[in-house]
Order: C-alpha cells, then structure tokens, then sequence
C-alpha cells in the first residue's frame, strides 16, 4: 500500500502533465478501439456464418444464375436438411446513397433456415402470402421510418423500371451479430417479371442456401452437390456460409491491413510519448530515489514505484478511452449504417484496449526504473532535477 499511495502521488504530482498525458492516452486507446471495431465489423458477415449452411453458385461466377432445377438434385442430396434460394436484386431507393441490400428469396424455406431472423408469426404469414409483401430489417426500419403497411418504390438496375413492395413485417436480430440492415421480397414475384421480358432468362436463382446437418459434414455435403453437376453446363462451386462471405471480405484486405497497421502505429505513437513522461518523471526525482535508497530502500523498491506510476497512469487513461469508446462507437455505427450493418464494440475489443495499455505501461516504465535501480546514492543526491 505504501508503493501503491507514493506511485499515486507521483503520478499527480505535475498536474498539467498527468492531464495530457492522459487525454493522450485516453484518444489513443479510444483511437486504437474504434479502428479495431471496424476491421471487425468488416468480417461481422463471416463471424455471423452459421456452420450448418452451405452456399451453392456458379463455378463460373457468381454474375451467372444457376437453373432452379437444380433445387430438387440438390435436396436429395445425403447430409442436406433443407434448401432455399436467393437472388441480388440492386433496386435504387430514392437515391442511390441509400443502399441497404435487397434480395428476392423464396420467404418459407428461407426463413427456415435463418432463425436468427426473429420475426412475429403474424408478420411473417403475411410475408408468405402476400407474393408483393417484402420483409425489413429493424434498422432498416428505423433509418427511413418504415412500418408494416408502408409501401415501398425500389427503381431496378439490374432488373430496369419502377417495383413496389408493400412492407408485411420487420424482423428483429437474434443477437447484436445479426445483420438487421436487409430487404427481403418474393423470389417468384421477380421471376414472373423474367418470364414475361426475357424468358430465356427465367426459372434461375442467384445461389442456392442448403442447409446441413451438422458443420463437421460440410466439405463432405459440399462435394455432393458439387459431383451432380461436374461436367454440366452451369457447374457449382459450394461451400461454406463463412467462406462464401469471406470472398467478399477478401477483394478489399488491402483496406482492412491499412486499417489495422493504422490502430498499432497510433498505439506506438502513445508509447514513445509515455517513455518520455516517464523519463522526465524518473529524472526529476533522482535525489528522492537516492535518498530512499539512503534510508535502507533496496533497489527493487525504486523500479515498482516507477512502474506503479507508469501502470496507474495507463490504467487511468485507458478506462476513460474505454468509457468513451461506447457512445464514439455508436456515433460512429448510425452514421456509417449503410456500411456497417452490424457495428458495436467487441468484448475482444475491449481486451485488446486494456492489453494495449498495459503494454505501453511496461515497456514506458522499463528504462526509466532499470536506469533508476541503478544509480548510485552519491551519484543520485548530486543531482540536480
């Protein structure tokens, strides 16, 4: 308790140093946080991935539908549990800055296999009739003040003209991972479109959604569905929900490293600014070091009065950087909304946060306590701070 009370006293003892010191450190944990929580809302789609789901689309490319007789093969496949389908449809909502994402599903199966869509059985048995009915997201609700009866315009780009849906529920995220940014609307209303323009282009689906028994048969189910269709003339690549989004994830990982080198330079950036705090601090009190040392202090009682001082200034700085990380953070997700459906702060996060602070409280407080430790008391009570 004595080191613990001196290292306090210490560490407040230049009040204005201890201030921005700590606002430093407070912005640079905060900094570090906030970075942090983008690089992991850029994989929330993946972490989200449920195992017992496999994507099937085109070997090609995903640009190339694959036909919806494929549906009945892959569904008598062994190991698969169910099946739907989905297709991108890329309407315009008002203005292109909206973008929120919009497929065409088939709603029943569909839903059967995202539980995590939460949605009241009324709603979601006026979604299955009603072949005009779409179903939105709570977020995606509340960013345009959507409620169930509104009647929603979506301009095609990829499929052209002006299409009307009418909202029949707004389902709610089984947890906070659960993307609640998305529209869904009927599979069979869009291809009733195809088949009336361009026929030849009918009857065909983006991917397909199988759902599985268990994770541990996923490569195994994987190359089922793959071998009905090897030498065809739309051949499948299926594979896992995780890895399907992490291909996503993958064309921008130049990005995602830019951000994450960023988050580490602002953490040794902060570092050499509390070396340097600590240094001055340890140059300052070499008379009083010496004298403790004078008075039968070992050694060793020097360096943990630096390292406490060093300690109790990161710890202070980094829980007021944490403390602010929650409302940065949720400033931060409703502006980039459109972005980052799914935008809060980790728990591994936060305990790289804490851990980032306690490491530049070592290595801030190493050379300053070793130097210290070792100087002599004659040495130590000639000088002058």
């Amino acid at each position: 308790m004595f080191l613990l009370r001196m290292s306090l006293k210490n560490a407040l003892r230049h009040r204005l140093r201890a201030a921005l010191t700590l606002a430093g450190l407070a912005v640079a944990i905060l900094s570090f946080g906030l970075l942090s929580t983008v690089v992991t809302a850029w994989y929330a789609g993946a972490d989200a991935a449920s195992d017992k789901r496999l994507i099937s689309r085109s070997a090609i490319s995903l640009v190339f539908p694959l036909p919806m007789s494929y549906g009945e093969k892959i569904r008598g496949v062994e190991g698969v549990t169910g099946i739907s389908w989905a297709n991108w449809f890329g309407g315009i909502y008002i203005e292109p800055k909206n973008f929120f994402p919009q497929f065409a599903v088939d709603p029943a199966s569909y839903l059967r296999l995202y539980p995590e869509f939460q949605v009241d059985e009324a709603e979601r048995a006026a979604f299955i009739r009603d072949r005009q009915g779409c179903l939105v997201g709570r977020k995606l609700a509340q960013r345009f003040g959507w409620k169930v009866g509104d009647t929603i315009p979506l301009k095609g780009t990829i499929y052209p003209g002006t299409w009307s849906f009418v909202v029949r529920g707004i389902y709610e995220g089984r947890d906070a991972t659960t993307d609640e940014n998305q529209f869904f609307f009927h599979w069979a209303y869009l291809n009733e479109w195809v088949l009336q323009r361009y026929p030849k282009r009918g009857n065909a689906t983006g991917v397909f959604v199988v759902g599985i028994r268990e994770g541990s048969e996923a490569a195994l189910v994987s190359e089922r569905v793959d071998s009905q269709f090897r030498n065809s003339l739309a051949e499948t690549l299926t594979e896992t929900e995780k890895s399907f989004q992490l291909s996503f994830v993958a064309m921008t990982d130049s990005i995602v490293l830019a951000i994450q080198v960023v988050s580490y330079v602002v953490i040794l950036i902060i570092m050499a600014v509390m070396a340097n705090t600590m240094a001055m601090a340890a140059r300052e009190r070499t008379a009083e070091y010496a004298t403790l040392k004078a008075l039968g202090f070992g050694p060793p009682v020097v360096g943990w009065l630096i390292l406490l001082e060093s300690i109790l200034l990161c710890a202070l700085g980094a829980g007021l950087g944490i403390l602010l990380s929650f409302p940065a953070v949720q400033l931060v997700g409703h502006a980039l909304d459109n972005l980052f459906p799914v935008f809060h702060i980790a728990s591994q996060t936060l305990w790289l946060q804490a851990g980032a602070a306690l490491v530049v409280a070592l290595v801030s407080a190493a050379i300053p306590a070793w130097q210290s430790m070792r100087i002599r008391i004659v040495d130590g009570l000639r000088a002058i701070a």
